[in-house]
């Protein structure tokens, strides 16, 4: 699709994304960008991407009637799921029906959507090295998968859940319980059912962005972007940098394993290779050895650090690939990400420290816009770039520390400073 019309025209190139987060909001940005017209489907109202948006939309996107009746109402050329939450085996029926691409094919947003159907393909169907796990319906079921096969350390995960939501490690047997009950309380759907995972000691994990994308002749080419090094808690993300350096025998089983896993889901349900854009691979690094993780067939949050390190980000290779454009993954400048919490828990906060925040040398915030804040909600990051990574990374993090969220005062206009009379 490299025919591209005026927004708001009959001629109009239309998008909807399915989920309007932070990554949705800068994926919409570079799409308008191009031209496109943009429908930002969520949850809630005035999530970050639908503030920017040609059409805001809210619905229950597991609900596959409302996700029927919105696409078939707003007709887009494209549907880019954004989130794991969404009626999948819908998206497939209209796209088997010719109703509508999905990106990068409904197959992969349904293999995707849980940890389940990802591990199963990644290790009983690719053979790819993943960790020692076991499925698990029930505490009782947990507690034998752990004493028979997995043993501890070992890490507890709903089997749908974003942003390490429900994402536990347990120590010992006193662990068990708790585990079970955070993973039921942070799965992103109603689902009693976990993955536990044999804990891998590795050295650092990484993210391999990986974009299929159109060459010259029309054929599927696969790129890759500079590896991306990120430290998690419980699961989340609080900071990444690119470059990451790697052994060059690392690196290529890592650029093995991502391409492996993104040739499978570009398969449409017709089994042609037709599936485009970015997929974010997460993988464990230990010396030469390589575990594949996890994969996103979408912009992922740690890759928040592309937008000060290449020359395209991965918003705007996403962007590009989805419409069969070409792109860019060359690296512009080393550069690190560092999360803002929210804080606090409350609706509509105001930011102190922003100035400070930009002093900090090369540096750069995104505020994500989101309506209400929560004390562990990522509310926005801060960027640095520097010749050395290391550098970058302690810039990153003293930008995103002067950030101080806070619930808006009594009066709006008392937190407004005017500037000085000329």
């Amino acid at each position: 699709m490299t025919l591209l019309g005026t927004p708001l025209s009959p001629h109009a190139t239309k998008v909807m994304l399915l989920g309007s987060g932070e990554l949705g909001k800068e994926v919409l940005i570079a799409l308008q960008r191009l031209g496109v017209e943009t429908i930002a489907v969520d949850r809630y109202d005035n999530a970050p991407g639908q503030q920017v948006a040609h059409h805001a939309r809210t619905i229950t996107m597991s609900d596959p009637a409302q996700l029927k009746a919105l696409i078939e109402q707003e007709r887009p050329h494209l549907v880019v799921p954004e989130i794991e939450a969404i009626a999948t085996a819908m998206l497939e029926q209209l796209e088997q029906a010719g109703t509508v691409r999905v990106i990068p094919t409904a197959r992969a947003a349904r293999l995707t959507m849980d940890r389940e159907g990802i591990r199963r393909l990644a290790a009983e169907t690719l053979g790819l090295p993943t960790s020692p796990y076991v499925f698990c319906d029930s505490l009782q079921e947990l507690q034998q998968a752990i004493d028979g096969k997995i043993g501890y350390p070992c890490i507890v995960k709903p089997v749908m859940s974003s942003s390490g939501k429900g994402q536990s490690k347990i120590g010992g047997p006193a662990d068990v319980k708790a585990a079970w009950d955070y993973a039921m309380a942070g799965g992103r759907v109603s689902h009693d059912r976990v993955i536990v995972e044999g804990f891998i000691d590795f050295d650092y994990e990484i993210t391999q962005l990986t974009v299929r994308a159109l060459g010259e002749g029309g054929q599927i080419e696969t790129h890759f972007c500079e590896p991306i090094g990120h430290v998690q808690v419980s699961g989340d993300y609080v900071e990444s940098w690119q470059p990451i350096p790697m052994a060059p025998a690392a690196l290529q089983k890592s650029r093995e394993i991502a391409k492996a896993v993104t040739d499978n889901l570009g398969q449409g349900h017709d089994g042609k290779p037709s599936g485009l854009g970015l997929f974010g691979v997460e993988l464990f690094v230990k010396g030469g050895d390589v575990w594949f993780s996890e994969v996103s067939p979408r912009p992922h949050d740690t890759g928040m650090v592309t937008m000060c390190t290449q020359w395209q980000s991965e918003f705007e290779l996403h962007a590009r690939a989805i419409l069969g454009l070409p792109v860019n993954t060359a690296l512009k400048s080393p550069g690190a990400s560092a999360v803002i919490y929210g804080g606090v828990n409350a609706t509509g906060i105001v930011f102190d420290g922003v100035a400070d925040a930009l002093r900090v040398p090369n540096s750069d915030v995104r505020l994500f816009g989101k309506p209400e804040s929560f004390t562990k909600r990522r509310m926005g990051v801060a960027l640095a770039f520097d010749a050395d990574v290391e550098v970058a990374r302690t810039n990153a993090k003293l930008a995103a520390s002067r950030v101080k969220p806070r619930a808006a005062s009594e009066n709006p206009q008392a937190a407004i400073k005017k500037p000085p009379a000329a």
